[in-house]
């Protein structure tokens, strides 16, 4: 096992109070993604959470085939790459095939599972052979208990530095309802994914056909300060200087004019809320003296 995933792992799991994983979307251009990481990484030292940056450099399961999808793997690796030692951050991307494990495991010290692929074997052991952390987003088609397996499946193939992260469950077809009760239920290192839970996937048509994945964007907060008080180890998020024109989840990026405010509210949250701790219920018969 890597020890410096171990280290990492370790440090992130005992964050006071959390730590986050943020970060755009997907890498639109080097100069984007530099801008982002200073600006992100100012703010979390400022209000004194841990950071891993985060972008994808391919975006595989986009609604449309016409979607923008990000440079690929060679480029997009050389960026973080360069990101990462500018900045001196960890670096959290996304796997879509077994084949690009190694290369990403390369540079990234956390591969993330997307949420559609978390029960694909092959890609969850080629992601745990790599020694990174490996972060496997729940499925919006499966139940928490679901998790257990893809966890398994991580520590046969040697690896226990496994986050698992709650981002919603389908409910209907457009509708992604976030459960609280998830949180309780996937104790590892676990995260509320507090964006992608609000995706109307499919949900928004567009002019001259077609449709794209819509968001409630306002409600960002409200899942924020429910997964801080539950007790979260770490929070997901994708913050954009620019929403409204993001070629990818613009509707579910947090605005990085915003990110201070928000953190700052859900570090104060996180200082008195014991939603870490199990809650002892005393069952006995209440008597009066």
């Amino acid at each position: 096992m890597n020890s410096s995933s171990a280290d990492l792992f370790n440090h992130l799991k005992s964050a006071k109070p959390f730590f986050v994983l943020a970060g755009p979307n997907v890498i639109e251009s080097e100069e984007h993604i530099f801008k982002m990481a200073k600006h992100i990484k100012h703010i979390t030292d400022k209000v004194g959470v841990p950071l891993v940056f985060k972008s994808s450099f391919d975006k595989a399961n986009r609604t449309s085939s016409k979607s923008f999808r990000g440079p690929g793997l060679a480029e997009g690796m050389k960026i973080l790459e360069k990101v990462k030692h500018a900045y001196d951050l960890p670096i959290v991307t996304d796997v879509h095939e077994s084949y690009q494990c190694e290369a990403v495991g390369k540079v990234a010290d956390i591969i993330q599972i997307p949420a559609f692929l978390c029960r694909q074997t092959d890609l969850l052991v080629a992601a745990a052979k790599t020694g990174k952390i490996v972060n496997i987003k729940k499925g919006q088609m499966s139940a928490p208990s679901v998790m257990a397996n893809s966890v398994e499946k991580l520590r046969l193939a040697g690896n226990h530095n496994v986050m698992v992260c709650e981002r919603g469950t389908m409910f209907g077809y457009n509708e992604i309802i976030f459960d609280p009760r998830n949180l309780e239920r996937m104790r590892e290192a676990n995260l509320a994914d507090i964006t992608h839970s609000l995706q109307q996937p499919a949900g928004e048509k567009l002019e001259g056909g077609g449709v794209a994945s819509g968001g409630l964007r306002e409600l960002i907060p409200c899942i924020a300060r429910t997964a801080v008080a539950v007790g979260v180890d770490g929070i997901f998020m994708e913050v954009h200087d620019d929403p409204l024109s993001a070629p990818v989840d613009g509707p579910t990026q947090w605005p990085l004019r915003n990110l201070e405010e928000l953190l700052e509210e859900l570090v104060a949250i996180a200082r008195v809320t014991k939603g870490k701790q199990q809650f002892r219920i005393d069952h006995t018969p209440f008597r009066e003296d």
